[in-house]
């Protein structure tokens, strides 16, 4: 295991001490299960896929915003990003020109 010293303003320093008493044990021991919360946290989201990040973040809109969504932003981005022309795209059935 190694030692890490980390200097810490009074009131922060304060701060820790008063929420690890509160949890009933030391500062050390509270400063160690943030640092090792944090770095789950991190492993976990870098490990997700990107569907679940973005079906995450589309959680949080209303409906009638996500309505006005454009239904073929992923093959027209261009269209909407840079107000190119928007191109045909073509399908396993047919080719298609979205309007």
């Amino acid at each position: 295991m190694t030692t890490v010293k980390i200097d810490l303003p009074d009131d922060q320093a304060a701060a820790l001490a008063a929420k690890a008493t509160a949890r009933g044990i030391s500062a050390e021991q509270y400063a160690r299960e943030l640092i090792e919360e944090d770095l789950k946290d991190q492993e976990s989201k870098r490990r997700r896929h990107i569907s679940d990040v973005i079906r995450e973040n589309m959680s949080d809109l209303p409906a009638d915003i996500l309505a006005q969504l454009p239904k073929d932003g992923a093959s027209q981005h261009d269209h909407y990003f840079y107000d190119s022309p928007k191109r045909a795209v073509k399908t396993a059935f047919a080719d298609t020109f979205y309007g």
